[in-house]
Parts: C-alpha cells; sequence; structure tokens
C-alpha cells in the first residue's frame, strides 16, 4: 500500500478506501475583498494554498481517486444557523463584496475557481464548521468505503481541526497536509498542525503534500 513520510510516523492508506477532503476554499475566505478580508484577516495567508492544493488536486484526480469538497453556509432565511453563530458573527447573511456572506448560492459561498469541483466530485454543504454535522458527510464515506482522509482547506484550527477531531471520533484515519492547509494567524497554523501529530498522533498524522504526490505518481 502507498506509504508517506509524516509525523509522527509514515502514513500508509489503500487508495480504494481513502479519500481527499478539501475543506471551505470558498471565495468568501480566501479573495481579496472578501468576508475573511473584511474582518483585518490576510487572506494571503490562506491563498497560500492554492497552489499545492492544485497541483495535488491534479495528481488525485489522474488517479482516479475520490475528492469532496465541503462548504460552510446558510439558506437565506438563516433558518439553519444558530442564534449564538449568528450573534457573534453578525455580517452572516448581511450584503458584502461578494453577495450575502455565507448564504448558499451566493457567488462569495462557492469554491475558488482554481479548486472548482469537476463532474462526479461531491460537495458538501455545512452549516457548522465540522463537515459531520448536519450533513450526509458520514453516508457518503459509509457508501464508498472510505476509511482514511487526507484533509486539507481553511481554516486550520477552525473547520479543518474541527473535522479531524470528529472524524477521529469516528474511526477515520487522517492525513493533514501542512502546505495545504492555511490559517489566517501564522502562530495557530503551527500550534494547530503540532496538536494532530502529538502524543503518537492523537488526531492523525502531518505531512508535506509532495510527499503524498511523489507517492502517488509513483
Amino acid at each position: 500500500m502507498p506509504t508517506v513520510e509524516a509525523s509522527p510516523t509514515p502514513f500508509t492508506f489503500a487508495k480504494n478506501s481513502t479519500a481527499l477532503l478539501v475543506i471551505d476554499m470558498q471565495r468568501d475566505f480566501l479573495l481579496p475583498g472578501g468576508f475573511g478580508e473584511s474582518l483585518g484577516n490576510d487572506v494571503a495567508q490562506l491563498r497560500r494554498t492554492i497552489e499545492p492544493l492544485t497541483a495535488l488536486l491534479a495528481a488525485w484526480r489522474a488517479a482516479g481517486w475520490k475528492v469532496i469538497h465541503t462548504r460552510e453556509g446558510h439558506l437565506p432565511d438563516l433558518s439553519d444557523c444558530p442564534p449564538a453563530k449568528l450573534r457573534r458573527g453578525p455580517m452572516i447573511g448581511q450584503a458584502g463584496r461578494f453577495g450575502r456572506v455565507l448564504i448558499r448560492g451566493e457567488y462569495g459561498h462557492d469554491i475558488v475557481d482554481e479548486l472548482a469541483p469537476v463532474e462526479g466530485e461531491d460537495v458538501v454543504d455545512k452549516p457548522g464548521k465540522g463537515a459531520f454535522y448536519a450533513t450526509d458527510l458520514a453516508k457518503i464515506l459509509e457508501n464508498d468505503g472510505i476509511t482514511s482522509l487526507v484533509v486539507t482547506g481553511v481554516t486550520t484550527e477552525v473547520c479543518v481541526h474541527t473535522t479531524v477531531r470528529e472524524a477521529n471520533d469516528r474511526g477515520y484515519e487522517c492525513l493533514v497536509l501542512a502546505d495545504c492547509v492555511g490559517s489566517y494567524f501564522p502562530e495557530f497554523q503551527r500550534v494547530g498542525l503540532q496538536m494532530i501529530a502529538a502524543q503518537g498522533g492523537i488526531f492523525g498524522w502531518v505531512a508535506e503534500s509532495s510527499a503524498l504526490i511523489e507517492e502517488i505518481t509513483r
């Protein structure tokens, strides 16, 4: 089986039971002038993931392996947005540069052009931070016999971490690619990755995408 050099130990996976999970690579978060930047964040910290993730997607698709994308957002009437989340995020549903912020169907809610899903790839819309909460992700993985996840996307300490923790509790093995996940805050990025691989891989493994691409194309 393919094996990737990773921390804390090499990560071995079966190609037929492994999916690439691309979390929330949305215009609202990554584009200059969008929601993320409007909060005072440096979107360049997230955009640096686009190039390596584009290369990984190309190799993964060429191998014919499963890809799943997620998008965080809400119904237009906000009926699926908990009041507590709305109180802490008052811009949700308000007009932004790319449409209503984090509302399904708006331009800003969709995935950046460079990483747009292709025919046959699942797109999971989620109302929360984790990709399992109130979605069909668990059913998709079960139906396809997926037991391992290669996790990419944004942000490292929020939606990526929440999803990896959820996956770990459900018995999935997770490999997080350091150069394909991003945070607005460099310190959160560093510590977030350390937390995943700590204590013998308490939540999973961490590697660079180049090591995985080398193994895929071997």
